[in-house]
């Protein structure tokens, strides 16, 4: 007979099942809970029983519906008619909007033709005022000289004269007509006349020839008489009316006369006319001194302006101005790199390189000092860049802008030299505790308030394998707190961080630490230091010493008080009032909030939504976040924030910049991409009759191929230096692959392709990339602290792997949600996805990829009893052991730890 819980029976009364379990104890039918099932027996008993009150309930229900339906149709109507009203009110308005808009246009209009009659008045004026300067400065072309004055005259009379002589030939064409209709006339008469109508004929031309000139004006006659040039031989009337009578009588001899004072008049006109081109020429030259001097002034003019310019483009791009025109090529430029970078032809470079004595072709490189004297011989200016250089930013600031800032201060040391300490000390914190090992893992930026001052401090670890660390941490900074144990005394590390702090020509101040422990002796520290040239001040030396112990506190205001003196020595300043530059400290990638990265502004203001480029990624600012975990807005010079935003994961130490244009920073990233894959592919081993031999042994060497995932980059370069410093004579261990971020199925793939053993710094497989792991075969090993993973690689390498302790997962849990519990705090409502977890097995708490808890479990539940385990497909709850930091879908990994013995 089939069962039915209560639950279930509950949710078909439409009751809840507390109220079902009352009327089930009154009926005195035995239930416990709601997941007890009944009988059909029962079932049918506990129908007929609540019937009435089943039918009741459904009464109800069904009110309440149909209230609600009429509620729902006059919420309808309201909102109908609200809606008509909003439409009525909507289609006044754009009648408002359209007759507004007529009006307008309509304004618009006559005022755009009262603009035009405006436009066109003011054209015509500007017409006549030009017209009016043009005659102007013809009036006034020549030279206000004596000579610049006779000329003008003279141009004044050349005008006039050809006034007088276009009226005199106008005056002649009227009397040759009437002269040709008289003759015309007198053609039609009888000869016996044409005597005297000759001799009248003869009379009215002269007195048409006296007439004509007696009509032009007196002046024109006296001009013309000015104007005949000076001894030249005309006959006199008077002589010539002496001699011979002609046959035109005496018109013909005033005829005559007008010839001969045209051709003298045109022949004095002409010689004005040269004259004066002449003195119009020599003017020319007077002044072209005067034009010279203007234009060598204009050019001064010019060239101050554009130094002006420059200077201004040189701050607003932040380089300095003699490095604005210097063109700036690669290291190993090509020939035709070079030709193509200083606009010169290609065989102008080759032919000063064989003068040289150094012939190359196009595609050969040129060394530094070829390209300089190349350069020099062509009178340019040129920048050669190194690879170190190409990915760096050069700035400029003037001297009136910088501020002072807060200074840098890394501490330096040995491992286990009390570095980490000593910042818990001036931060009143405990960092060390939570280092993984005890060890620093990652730089840790932090900063203080010391006598209204601000410090800003980094925390550089001290291993062996840190080394990169280290460097970046001194290249950053100000001052360097060189930390040395009294007991230990100078160590490898400690001669290590001497040499990046002298290289980067950092001051140095001696923390000497632990002198409350027994057996301490600052002073042989002392003597220790003066061979690496760190000498006392009380010696004579430049080196300032504190003796402190950073677990009693001493000395701690001593060590601060000198780094201040120091920093004031220093005189640091910056320029906050420009766009933001600096570098990175680290970057990881969060699964949760993307490419995270750690950066210390050394230059301007960082603000959040800036843009920037940061090595070969780019992004915008999403967020900052102080070294406290608050929110902030902008950070200014010698602080250390957190930023999220950028496109993938920057290398840890790659500067970055802030640029106004989005485009400018992706096409910056977008090339040095494109360059470091070009660079990456073009590493070709090639093979010589040297290492030919080496090259054929090598086919016999076994080969060890990683893939490396870490929590932060700095691990991975970490990791990576120290597999380079292993042995590899007869393992060549090679490494595939690294990237930040937890490992996924992608890493597996490429792990089964490549035969590869994927290593896990700091973060944790996925449930997908551990399944595609079980079922190809591929080894994921994940470890806390670096000296068990170098430890296992190398005994592995040698074939000297002891028994080791194997992980042994027994489970994944999901969690649901958060309750509290007495007695044990916040726990986990979980349900297991897989496998069978105990209550005594050690658990994992991973968030995105990221292991946050590693321990115990403080209590297990299966509802309200207490459980030895949870299997497959259960819910229950959960506590870890000193842990309350859980969120609903986090992962809980439960996991034992087997003695496997090798059977190898």
């Amino acid at each position: 007979m089939a069962k039915v819980r209560v639950s279930t029976l509950a949710k078909e009364f439409g009751m809840t099942s507390k109220e079902l379990m009352g009327h089930l104890t009154e009926m005195k039918i035995p239930a416990k809970s709601a997941s007890s099932a009944l009988e059909d027996a029962y079932v049918a008993m506990v129908r007929k029983q609540l019937a009435s009150v089943i039918e009741a309930r459904a009464k109800e229900v069904e009110a309440a519906k149909q209230a609600e339906e009429e509620a729902a149709a006059a919420e309808e109507a309201a909102r109908a008619a609200e809606a008509e009203r909003e439409r009525i009110a909507a289609e006044k308005a754009r009648e408002e909007e359209r007759r507004q808009f007529a009006a307008a246009q309509a304004a618009e209009e006559a005022a755009r033709a009262e603009a035009e009659a405006k436009k066109k008045a003011e054209q015509e004026r500007l017409a006549r005022e030009k017209e009016e300067a043009a005659r102007e400065a013809q009036r006034r072309a020549v030279p206000a000289s004596d000579s610049g004055s006779r000329f003008r005259s003279l141009l004044d009379q050349i005008a006039a004269q050809e006034t007088v002589l276009k009226e005199k030939k106008d005056a002649e064409e009227k009397a040759k007509a009437e002269r040709a209709s008289e003759r015309g006339n007198r053609r039609g008469g009888n000869n016996d006349r044409r005597g005297g109508r000759r001799n009248d004929r003869n009379a009215s031309d002269s007195n048409s020839e006296r007439n004509a000139s007696e009509s032009r004006p007196h002046s024109h006659r006296t001009n013309a008489s000015n104007n005949v040039a000076a001894g030249m031989d005309f006959p006199n009337p008077d002589k010539q009316g002496k001699g011979k009578k002609r046959k035109g009588g005496h018109g013909n001899d005033e005829d005559h006369y007008s010839r001969m004072a045209r051709e003298a008049e045109e022949y004095s006109r002409e010689k004005v006319l040269e004259e004066a081109r002449a003195a119009v020429e020599e003017a020319s030259r007077e002044s072209t001194g005067r034009r010279k001097k203007r234009k060598e002034k204009r050019e001064r003019e010019a060239a101050k302006a554009q130094e002006e310019r420059k200077i201004e483009e040189a701050l607003a791009q932040g380089v300095n101005p003699e490095e604005l025109d210097a063109i700036k090529v690669s290291q190993g430029v090509t020939v035709q790199e070079l030709a193509e970078a200083l606009d010169v032809p290609a065989n102008d470079i080759i032919k000063r390189l064989f003068l040289l004595g150094t012939p190359l072709t196009m595609t050969q490189s040129m060394s530094d000092d070829l390209v300089e004297l190349v350069a020099d011989d062509l009178g340019r200016q040129i920048k050669i860049i190194t690879p170190e250089e190409e990915n760096t930013f050069s700035f400029y600031d003037d001297p009136a802008d910088l501020k002072p800032r807060a200074p840098v201060v890394t501490v330096m040391g040995h491992v286990d030299h009390g570095k980490t300490s000593l910042l818990d000390a001036i931060r009143h914190t405990g960092v060390a505790a939570g280092e993984a090992g005890g060890i620093t893992q990652a730089i840790g930026a932090s900063q203080v308030m010391i006598n209204d001052r601000k410090i800003t401090f980094i925390d550089t670890p001290g291993h062996a394998t840190f080394t990169a660390m280290r460097a970046r941490g001194a290249k950053v900074t100000d001052i360097v707190i060189l930390i040395v144990a009294a007991d230990d005394g100078v160590m490898p590390q400690t001669i290590e961080s001497i040499n990046h702090a002298k290289a980067a020509g950092v001051p140095i101040v001696v923390a000497v630490n632990k002198i409350d422990k027994p057996g301490a002796n600052p002073d042989r520290v002392r003597q220790e230091l003066t061979e690496y040239g760190i000498i006392p001040e009380e010696w004579g030396g430049q080196n300032m010493f504190v003796n402190i112990s950073a677990k009693q506190k001493i000395g701690i205001d001593d060590l601060l008080e000198t780094v201040l003196l120091q920093a004031d020595v220093l005189e640091l300043k910056a320029n906050p009032d420009t766009f933001a530059s600096g570098n990175v400290l680290e970057a990881k990638l969060d699964k949760g909030r993307g490419s995270v990265a750690t950066v210390l502004v050394t230059r301007g203001t960082l603000h959040v939504g800036d843009t920037l480029v940061a090595g070969l990624t780019y992004g915008r600012v999403r967020a900052m976040l102080d070294p406290k975990g608050n929110a902030v807005t902008e950070a200014g010079p010698s602080d250390a924030v957190e930023i999220l935003g950028l496109q993938s994961v920057p290398n840890a130490g790659d500067e970055f910049r802030v640029f106004e244009d989005e485009r400018e920073a992706r096409a910056l990233a977008d090339e040095r991409s494109l360059k470091a894959r070009i660079e990456e592919q073009s590493r070709v081993k090639h093979v010589t009759l040297e290492n030919l031999f080496e090259t054929i042994a090598d086919a016999e060497v076994k080969e060890l191929n990683l893939i490396i995932k870490a929590d932060v980059q700095g691990s991975i370069e970490a990791l990576q230096d120290s597999l380079d410093k292993m042995d590899q004579s007869e393992v060549r261990i090679n490494t595939i692959h690294s990237a930040v971020g937890a490992i996924n199925e992608t890493d597996v793939v490429l792990a089964d392709a490549s035969n590869a053993i994927i290593i896990g710094f700091g973060v944790r497989p996925d449930g997908k990339a551990r399944s595609a792991a079980e079922r190809e075969g591929v080894e994921i090993r994940c470890y806390d602290v670096i000296y068990k993973c170098l430890e296992e690689l190398d005994a592995a390498r040698i074939g000297m792997l002891k028994p080791t302790e194997v992980e042994v997962s027994t489970g994944t849990a999901t969690v649901l949600d958060t309750f509290k519990v007495p007695k044990v705090g916040i726990a986990a409502g979980v349900r297991v996805e897989e496998g069978e977890i105990a209550a005594t097995d050690s658990v994992r708490l991973v968030r995105d990829g990221i292991v946050v808890f590693n321990g115990k479990i403080a209590s297990m539940r299966h509802y309200k009893d207490e459980a030895k385990s949870l299997k497959s497909g259960s819910e229950g709850g959960i506590g870890l052991e000193n842990f309350q930091d859980i969120k609903p879908g986090d992962q809980i990994e439960g996991y034992r730890i087997d003695q496997v013995a090798r059977t190898e």
